[in-house]
């Protein structure tokens, strides 16, 4: 059957009725008699064909039926709550677009925003991520973050912090443990992520010349290229700021040899025509003061939860 729009009154007391299984309580929530909440819920009772609520001496029970359309009109307010404070949000909740690339904002950036939303509980952020350099109209983001030269039409760029390349591989891959100079790591299997400067511009660097390098994987990504180095594909040629938090927990180790001076910046960005919001200064310079610190925050945990081993037989 279809339910008539002269039913949603009823519906909405009795949503209240089910959650509370009280008419008294409902009554007092609603601002009604608790016979005028009974006479609401006999209603739809009635339209329905079925009996929603049992009554005995010290209340109210929801039946089967009841509870299957009290789960529906409670799903269905939430939902309607949500619409609603998405059309008219808080007052003091401030949104904060925000466009970077996937490696930085894996390795980098997440990492830090608790720091910055416990100083501005207000702030709601909306990240994108993407290796494509987004429209920064008013329906797009305020603020990006991007690796490059620092030159972009429309953009004005402030430099946030330079980067290096440096080699890098898991702890278990075959033959790390024995390696003592740059030349021998073209003796592992070797990963590319597809960046400007290479494995070949990192061997020059490190004064070996005349090599022969093998053929390479490569990603696209380079957080898929990093994270087939945790998984002993091969060795990779990491950006500093991306390989950090794997150095920290010891998923990656430094291969010997020389950090490369990357040709590219990260520099944070912003529309030449469009003023920044007072949310979007403090925001870039929050990132240039974390740029200041070159350690990846390390998840905070409960202490109970500290020193509990990992659970048996995860998949």
């Amino acid at each position: 059957m279809i339910l008539r729009p002269a039913l949603l009154p009823a519906l909405g007391v009795f949503a209240v009725a089910a959650r509370h299984q009280n008419f008294a309580h409902a009554a007092e929530e609603l601002h009604l008699t608790a016979s005028a909440v009974s006479h609401h819920v006999r209603k739809l009772e009635v339209v329905l064909g079925t009996v929603l609520f049992q009554r005995h001496a010290r209340g109210v029970r929801l039946t089967a039926e009841g509870r299957q359309l009290a789960d529906a009109a409670a799903a269905a307010l939430s939902d309607l709550n949500a619409v609603a404070g998405n059309l008219y949000p808080q007052a003091d909740i401030v949104p904060l677009r925000v466009t970077t690339i996937r490696s930085l904002s894996y390795c980098w950036l997440v990492p830090r925003l608790a720091r910055f939303t416990a100083q501005h509980p207000q702030v709601r952020i909306e990240l994108q991520t993407s290796t494509e350099l987004v429209r920064f109209d008013e329906a797009g983001p305020e603020l990006g973050i991007r690796y490059g030269l620092g030159q972009w039409p429309g953009l004005r760029a402030h430099h946030l912090m330079d980067d290096a390349l440096c080699p890098v591989a898991s702890p278990a891959l075959a033959g790390v443990a024995a390696l003592r100079e740059p030349a021998q790591i073209a003796a592992l299997p070797l990963i590319s992520d597809m960046s400007p400067q290479g494995w070949r511009d990192w061997f020059r660097a490190a004064g070996v010349r005349g090599l022969e390098l093998p053929s390479v994987h490569s990603f696209s990504d380079s957080t898929d290229a990093m994270r087939a180095a945790v998984y002993g594909i091969g060795a990779v040629l990491a950006r500093k700021h991306i390989a950090q938090p794997y150095l920290q927990r010891y998923e990656l180790v430094r291969l010997p040899g020389p950090a490369l001076k990357a040709r590219y910046a990260y520099y944070v960005v912003h529309a030449e025509h469009r003023p920044l919001s007072p949310t979007a200064v403090a925001f870039m310079d929050w990132l240039k003061r974390e740029a200041l610190d070159e350690r990846t925050p390390i998840p905070a945990l409960p202490d109970e939860l500290l020193g509990r081993p990992a659970l048996s037989g995860a998949r």
